[in-house]
């Protein structure tokens, strides 16, 4: 025999099954800039004739960008902003998914 939830019940699930979206954007953003921050900065560091010249392909995407300190700061702007908007996203579409589940 089904259970029957209460009102109650139900409100706290759907509490519980949301993801806040803001801190998954942030979450991403800090993982995404922090990514190229960091591998930028590794690869100027270790110096070498060719610099991330494949790293400094992110020029087409991200403007302003170069494998240098200063290019570590703005992709680290860039990377934060398309992480953001991922994050921002993916949490939007779970909660939808989880609000249309636990309605049935």
């Amino acid at each position: 025999m089904p259970k029957v939830q209460s009102d109650e019940e139900r409100q706290l699930e759907s509490a519980l099954l949301r993801l806040n979206a803001r801190a998954w954007g942030i979450a991403a953003g800090l993982m995404a800039g922090g990514a190229l921050f960091l591998a930028t900065n590794v690869l100027v560091i270790r110096g070498g004739p060719n610099v991330g010249q494949h790293l400094s392909l992110l020029r087409a995407f991200f403007p302003g960008y170069t494998v240098s300190f200063v290019g570590s700061l703005v992709g680290f702007v860039y990377a934060f902003v398309v992480g953001y908007a991922l994050g921002r996203l993916v949490g939007a579409v779970y909660n939808r998914m989880a609000r249309s589940g636990s309605q049935s």
